[in-house]
């Protein structure tokens, strides 16, 4: 079965092979690979994208009779992409069933334009509905409380199953405690101990059956004398989501990255922010190890114990990202990473972004979704944007 299925919406008053014909014609002209079901719907919804063409005008009473019979089928009201060449009045119609999907509190859009738009525009949607179909049924772990000073990045765990179909489970710090030595036990190598760290975190993950977790990392430095950054590290990079000081609104924007393009984003908070050119400077002690070109071993920051990881990204385009605790809000911009910092009054790795609009720096000084956000490699506004539809 392909990605992709399109149904067709056709009035009777037209010749059969005049439009069969103008079918051909235009569904040539776009670059995908497809299913055709004409005018058979009894799978609508079973592939990853189901685009009804509207062939024709007149159609408007054919789809809000056949409506009903597509919404039943789905556990939520699907999108509805209504594909059109714009010959035999098929925007026109297409324009009319849309407002009518909106009067029906439903979300839908017209794929309408030249061959290479309406190209570009269906393999994004692809993108986005798999990574949807990625994220539903994930389960994530809270390892401990979230950190106490994040007293506005808690999560409404409802919303998120309704929403995402995420499930997330608290899971208590002890039970991690449990699996390491005593902090006058562990090994004389802070890296050693870090890595038991790591191991122990891989086996809450098999033990949990978590697609991720976010840690409440800070009681490890009184608890065992060591930081969870280098085990973060490696599990990111493992494809296992892995959150800094429990804070759920960054793994779950965390989770939605890696759903679109396979990483997890560096979780990182702005050190400094210029209103005036854009720049902003973001920096945490851990990243994960696929996101950079090298890394250095250092101590955990405010601390001054254990390993931090100083990583070093490739500069060049990058997003930034971060979805509100109940997915009511969130932040996407676009910018570039001029430069990776090394100084020794923050956190190890270092970034320093210019955000392609100045003006969007006063996010942070005004109404920003808490303090971490989400740093991931290339231009990827269209994509996060149409997630969050």
């Amino acid at each position: 079965m392909k990605d992709i299925a399109i149904y067709t919406l056709t009035s009777e008053l037209h010749n059969p092979e005049a439009v069969s014909q103008a079918t051909k014609e235009f569904l040539d002209t776009l670059d995908i690979s497809f299913d055709f079901r004409g005018d058979d719907f009894s799978d609508f919804g079973s592939h990853t994208l189901s685009l009804i063409y509207v062939r024709t005008g007149g159609t408007e009473g054919i789809f809000k009779r056949l409506l009903p019979t597509l919404t039943a089928k789905l556990s939520s009201p699907p999108p509805i992409y209504l594909l059109t060449s714009g010959k035999s009045n098929s925007l026109a119609a297409s324009m009319e069933i849309l407002a009518y999907l909106r009067q029906q509190a439903m979300y839908g859009e017209i794929l309408h334009g030249d061959a290479a738009y309406i190209t570009r525009r269906i393999h994004l949607l692809v993108q986005v509905s798999k990574a949807k179909r990625r994220v539903a049924g994930s389960r994530l772990g809270v390892i401990g409380k979230p950190s106490d000073w994040l007293i506005a990045s808690h999560a409404d765990y409802a919303a998120v199953r309704q929403k995402l179909g995420v499930e997330i489970v608290d899971i208590p710090m002890q039970e991690l405690l449990d699996l390491l030595p005593h902090r006058d036990d562990m090994p004389v190598s802070t890296q050693e101990g870090a890595l038991r760290i790591y191991e122990a975190l891989r086996e809450m993950v098999h033990r949990h059956r978590l697609d991720g977790f976010t840690l409440r990392c800070f009681d490890l430095l009184t608890a065992v004398r060591n930081t969870g950054c280098l085990a973060l590290a490696r599990l990111n990079a493992e494809g296992i989501i892995a959150g800094c000081e429990g804070d759920v609104p960054a793994m779950l924007s965390m989770l939605i990255v890696h759903s679109l393009i396979g990483v997890s984003g560096f979780q990182a908070n702005p050190a400094r922010v210029n209103p005036e050119t854009g720049e902003v400077l973001f920096a945490h002690c851990t990243i994960p190890l696929n996101m950079v070109e090298r890394y250095e071993l250092d101590t955990h920051f405010e601390s001054g114990i254990g390993v931090g990881i100083r990583g070093y990204m490739k500069p060049g385009p990058v997003t930034l990202f971060k979805v509100s605790g109940d997915l009511t809000s969130h932040f996407i911009c676009e910018g570039q990473l001029e430069q990776n910092l090394s100084q020794p009054d923050l956190c190890r790795t270092q970034q320093l972004i210019r955000l392609a609009d100045p003006s969007a720096a006063s996010y942070f000084l005004t109404h920003p979704i808490g303090n971490h956000h989400i740093v991931l490699p290339g231009h990827c506004h269209a994509l996060l944007e149409e997630f969050m539809k």
